[in-house]
């Protein structure tokens, strides 16, 4: 297997640290090695179906609080609800550092870079009192991850902004939202997976059986660590190693920050998946409820002051007009 084919996105999924579920860098090899191979992957409108009913977010218009479906392929990832009061960004998808985009298949990628300009736009936008980040999310790249996790951390001291696992929040979603106000967890949503992994490729044997041979002439010592066309030495699983240890280090290092956890109760998860009940009973959440409920409950405040609003201007005109009448 060479990569010639997707050169680009192969470097973004081997050799590098991830924040990512095993599943999910199972499933984003499942799309990818087969174009390497330059294998025509085709998906059917089913599958295209099932990806866009996995779309729903939510929204309020108003004083109603209905569900609203929008498709993955839409928008640009922030909406806002209960009178521009609450700005609801997602995180949904493959996190990726830069430009997040959707592939031609509806398959979800999202980018640290977007995340973080969405945010950004809430914080500049006026009526905007609370954030809400909507996690969909099986993690993404290391790279990136640590710096938007930063920001987050400091939107605090400017405007609440509150985590809801609707219904996946784990590695570097994990690594977000834990850097949030609040984490509000559902009882089947998942969190978790505090660590890192990293993927190489070696694809040898392979080209050896269709034919193919690769000379490579470098200066420097790791320049060549990790070559797929050559079966990994010791140099480069040791620097390898260095790099997870490095990653892993700066991942429990702020988890631990952000929310007030001891250091090795963070390493003793282990990188496990963790429950809603289980996550809050460790301290890695604060509190139980779905994610319709949870957003309607933080809009209900600016619902209830808006009415009022309208009420006060609604008797003070019938006032007036009531005062006008009297001296006619």
């Amino acid at each position: 297997m060479s990569q010639i084919n997707y050169p680009h996105i192969a470097s973004m999924v081997f050799d590098t640290p991830l924040f990512a579920t095993r599943l999910a860098v199972d499933a984003v090899k499942s799309v990818l090695i087969p174009r390497m191979q330059g294998i025509n992957v085709v998906v059917s409108q089913t599958d295209i179906k099932s990806l866009n009913d996995q779309g729903q977010i939510l929204a309020m218009e108003d004083d109603d609080y209905e569900p609203r479906r929008q498709q993955p392929c839409n928008g640009d990832g922030m909406y806002t609800v209960a009178k521009d009061n609450i700005a609801v960004v997602q995180v949904h998808g493959l996190l990726m550092a830069r430009r997040g985009h959707i592939t031609a298949e509806c398959t979800e990628l999202n980018s640290y870079e977007r995340i973080r300009n969405n945010i950004q736009r809430a914080i500049d936008h006026e009526p905007v009192k609370e954030i809400v980040l909507d996690f969909s999310t099986g993690g993404g790249m290391a790279v990136g991850c640590k710096e938007l996790a930063d920001f987050i951390n400091q939107v605090k001291a400017i405007k609440p902004i509150t985590a809801i696992v609707n219904y996946a929040a784990y590695s570097a979603g994990y690594f977000l939202a834990s850097a949030c106000s609040k984490i509000i967890v559902s009882q089947t949503s998942g969190l978790g997976s505090i660590g890192v992994i990293i993927e190489h490729m070696e694809v040898s044997k392979w080209e050896e059986e269709i034919g193919l041979k690769f000379s490579t002439f470098y200066r420097g010592e790791h320049k060549n660590d990790g070559s797929p066309h050559e079966p990994i030495s010791d140099q480069a699983v040791a620097a390898i190693n260095k790099r997870l240890d490095e990653a892993y280090e700066m991942f429990v290092d702020s988890v631990s920050q952000y929310r007030g956890l001891d250091k090795q109760a963070v390493i003793d998860t282990q990188a496990g998946l963790m429950s809603a009940n289980e996550a809050i009973k460790l301290g890695f959440a604060d509190e139980l409820s779905d994610p319709m409920s949870a957003i309607s409950n933080i809009a209900q405040p600016y619902l209830q002051a808006a009415n009022k609003s309208r009420s006060s201007t609604g008797l003070s005109t019938r006032a007036k007009a009531m005062d006008i009448a009297t001296q006619l």
